[in-house]
């Protein structure tokens, strides 16, 4: 069975993310950890968290994705930006461990200026700071447009964080199909190819999501602006190869398009009637 759902607001919590994906026929979902343009984080209720886990069971929702706030920047060249994303992210962490055994993803941010290598440097320095071997959440890097100044414009950037990580097991990455298309990889025309890249770079068992997003722009354009399934420039046909494909059919997939609760509902139906079932 498919496995998708979108991205949800957590602002009523846990069980309320769970009807919300009832309601759009979603079998999982993302969601912010706290505010996506600040830092404050609400309070998690054990009580919430356990009506979660008993409908997530009689829903089929079997792992949830949670993603960093945007401001979280690992490699900014200002020290107290970097010491806000060392203590976001730890904070995350431990709250991950109310969900156990689902993924954490974050943007591994933008060097400004500082370069690359110095880019990487502090993003595996934070990772570095975080990780533990206890936790049960695996942390994903996430596969950029390389708008500005981004770290994880390439699948070799992503590597060369990973292979500076000491607790390389705690660590993955999720695809996203506009960041990539918009990235220079060709996904629509050669989704073989960027895969078999992907492979050779990274290693297709640390794929451990996939952000589903059409794209606004063409190939290469280094734009990241997400649209609609079918209504970008990598169009149904593309998305549909994306979420058949034998080394991707079996992760979860997570709508992040411009659209209400409504227009997710009809995404998902599309993308239900589209999946071969084997």
């Amino acid at each position: 069975m498919l496995e998708i759902g979108c991205h949800l607001s957590s602002s009523k919590g846990y069980e309320a993310m769970a009807k919300e994906a009832e309601k759009i026929h979603a079998n999982t979902f993302q969601f912010f950890t706290r505010n996506p343009r600040g830092a404050k984080a609400k309070e998690i209720k054990q009580e919430d968290v356990d009506a979660f886990l008993i409908r997530a069971e009689e829903q089929g929702i079997h792992r949830i994705l949670a993603h960093a706030p945007y401001t979280l920047n690992a490699c900014s060249a200002d020290e107290s930006i970097r010491e806000f994303a060392v203590n976001t992210m730890k904070d995350d962490l431990k709250r991950m461990e109310y969900t156990p055994g689902n993924c954490y993803n974050f943007h591994p941010g933008s060097h400004v200026k500082q370069g690359v290598e110095t880019g990487i440097q502090y993003i595996a320095d934070m990772l570095n700071e975080i990780l533990v071997p206890e936790q049960s959440t695996t942390v994903l890097l996430e596969t950029m447009a390389g708008k500005g100044s981004e770290v994880g414009r390439c699948f070799e950037e992503l590597r060369e964080i990973i292979d500076r990580v000491e607790l390389k097991g705690k660590m993955g990455v999720c695809l996203d199909t506009c960041h990539v298309y918009d990235a220079g990889y060709d996904i629509a025309e050669d989704l073989d190819g960027v895969l078999t890249k992907f492979d050779e770079v990274i290693g297709l068992d640390r794929l451990k999501a996939i952000h589903l997003n059409d794209s606004m722009y063409g190939l290469g354009s280094h734009k990241d602006r997400h649209a609609k399934i079918g209504e970008g420039e990598l169009g149904l046909e593309a998305i549909v190869r994306v979420i058949n494909h034998p080394a991707l059919r079996n992760l979860p997939f997570y709508l992040e398009t411009p659209n209400d609760l409504e227009g997710y509902a009809k995404e998902i139906a599309l993308l239900r009637n589209s999946y071969k079932e084997l």
